[in-house]
Order: structure tokens, then sequence, then C-alpha cells
């Protein structure tokens, strides 16, 4: 029975006979709200109208086939996200291979097997779950690096182009491209400690006392603390750079004194490009600096304050990093 408060995920049955959309029903009817259509352009319209959570779609039907409906949903953004299994008495490998390049993401084979459909189903269903948990999570982490862009005088397109710069430099470095997207996505974390730290202190227009220094200091373990422990992940990555991102390579930074390698290579990555766009923007206590003066800095400081193989992979892409300056240049500043 479904009612209002319904929750069952919702599938979208489409075959032109009425006899497999009765097959269809009796196997998934018992866990799943169902919606059936029995042509193309029906499909396409309740999956517009309905959002399904998933589509089980024959292939051959007069009018509009199977194909031709999967490749118009994923040319939708609307609908691009429904995952689409064929449901076929196509076997060939040649007519598989057809559905996957349109778009589908599984294949089964007419007549039916009723364990086969419903663990096909529950393991499609799982895998979209699983893009909405790490897409909520991803959200969570930008939404605290928000939260302390408040707090701080920096601007978001500051956290923007200095995670972006860490992503194109671990990319330089031959990071795989998986791990280069949760180093972006984690950068914006840096400096979530400072949350923590009060106001009078963060912005503060002159020169920090010795005692309200060791308070800023603290930002880093405050930003590990906030993000926690994790084994693995964009919060594992982020909560090491919160931490380490102000150790320097000689061993005079902080919080722990780490030095050389002992340093996590996020944490060096992030370092570099949160300097380099700190000084080449304008801050209310500060003019920018010109790109050459920032990379001249990085090159007196390299064996010192950052790994020295890091900054010249950073200025051998310089280009790139200019690119992504310009694409999220700061709005000028009111007259």
């Amino acid at each position: 029975m479904t009612t209002e408060t319904d929750r069952r995920p919702r599938l979208l049955l489409v075959d032109d006979e009425p006899t497999n959309l009765q097959v269809l029903r009796g196997i998934l009817q018992a866990d799943y709200r169902l919606l059936y259509a029995r042509d193309g352009a029906t499909a396409i319209k309740l999956a517009r109208e309905e959002r399904p959570d998933l589509l089980l779609l024959d292939v051959m039907m007069p009018g509009m086939s199977g194909h031709e409906v999967c490749r118009m949903l994923k040319a939708d953004a609307a609908t691009l996200g429904i995952p689409v299994v064929f449901v076929t008495a196509l076997s060939d490998a040649g007519d598989e291979a057809q559905g996957f390049e349109a778009g589908g993401v599984d294949y089964i084979i007419k007549p039916v097997s009723p364990p086969v459909v419903r663990a096909r189903v529950r393991n499609h269903l799982s895998l979209v779950r699983m893009d909405e948990l790490k897409a909520s999570r991803l959200e969570i982490v930008q939404r605290l690096g928000r939260a302390a862009e408040y707090k701080d005088n920096e601007t978001g397109q500051h956290v923007l182009r200095m995670s972006h710069y860490a992503q194109a430099l671990a990319l330089a470095l031959g990071f795989h491209a998986h791990d280069a997207e949760d180093l972006l996505h984690a950068a914006p974390m840096h400096d979530v400690g400072k949350i923590g730290i009060p106001d009078h202190i963060l912005r503060k227009p002159g020169q920090l006392t010795a005692e309200e220094w060791s308070v800023m200091r603290s930002h880093a373990n405050i930003g590990a603390d906030i993000i926690g422990q994790h084994d693995s992940g964009v919060l594992h990555i982020a909560a090491k750079i919160a931490l380490s991102h102000h150790e320097k390579w000689d061993g005079s930074g902080y919080p722990n004194g780490l030095a050389g390698e002992a340093i996590p290579l996020e944490a060096r990555i992030v370092a570099i490009a949160d300097v380099f766009d700190a000084l080449t923007s304008v801050r209310p206590y500060k003019a920018a600096w010109s790109v050459e003066e920032a990379v001249a800095l990085l090159e007196r400081e390299a064996g010192k304050h950052f790994d020295p193989a890091l900054v010249p992979a950073f200025v051998g892409i310089l280009p790139q990093v200019l690119a992504i300056r310009a694409r999220f240049a700061d709005a000028p500043t009111p007259c």
C-alpha cells in the first residue's frame, strides 16, 4: 500500500507489453513504489515530472526505442542522474554495448529472473544512495569552510583560488585525478579553526602581542579538532591540512614543529597555494604584491618555509595558476 508518507524508492517501469509490466510489478511491488509507461514519450514525461530513483527500460518499443529514450534522459539536466537499467530480449554483446553507450548502467535479459531483478535494482539504488551521501558530506565540508570565512576578513574567492592552485599543483606532482579532487575539496577547510579565535584577536588591525599570537596559533589544533579523526577521504585530508599547513620545512613552524617530509604532503602543497594567494591579494592591512614579488618570496623560502621540491613545481604551472586567479578574481573594491 502506498501512502503520502511512503518513502520507499520509486521505480519507473517502461515496456510496451502489458504482460512484461505485470511480471516486473509482481517482482518489485512489495519493496518499491512503481510508475508505469508503455512508450518512450510517456516515460520521458514521467521521468521529468516524478523524478524516479531508477528506470527499468525496454529497448524494442514502437516509435521511440529504449536507447533513444535513455539518450534523451541523459541529455536533460533534470533527469541526467536517474540510473537506467535496460530490460530486453536483445542478448548480443553489441546490443549491450549500445545500451551502455546510450547511458545505461546495467542490462537484464528477458525472460527475467526475479532474484536477479531484485538484486540489480537493490545494488543500483545503493550506489545512488552512496553518491547522495558523498554529495551531502562534501556540502557539509564546504559549508564549514564558508563559516570560517565569515569569521575572517579573507574572501571566499581566496578559498576558491588557493584550493584550485592546490589541485593543480597536486596534478603536476603526479597525484591521481581523484586524489587531487579530494585535495581541492579539503583545502577550503584549512583555516576552519579560526572559528574558535576571538574576534578581537582575529580582526586586530595592529601587531599581535605574544599572548595574542599564542591564541591565534591555536587555530591549527582547533581546526583539526573540529574536523575530527577519519580513516580516509576528504575529511581525513582536511584534518591533516588544518593541523599542519603552518608547519615549515625547516621545523620552525607550528603547532608541532614538524620538519621536512614529516609534514603531510597535502599540507605542504596547501601552504604554497595559501601563501601565494594571500600575497597577491588585497587585504585591509596591505596592498597586493605582484606575481613576480610573490614568486621571488616562494623561491627565497624554498628549503626554509616551503618544500624545496614543490616551489619549482608550482612555478612551472604558473600560467595555469594565473588562469585560475583570473577566473576567481575578487570583485572590484567600491570607491
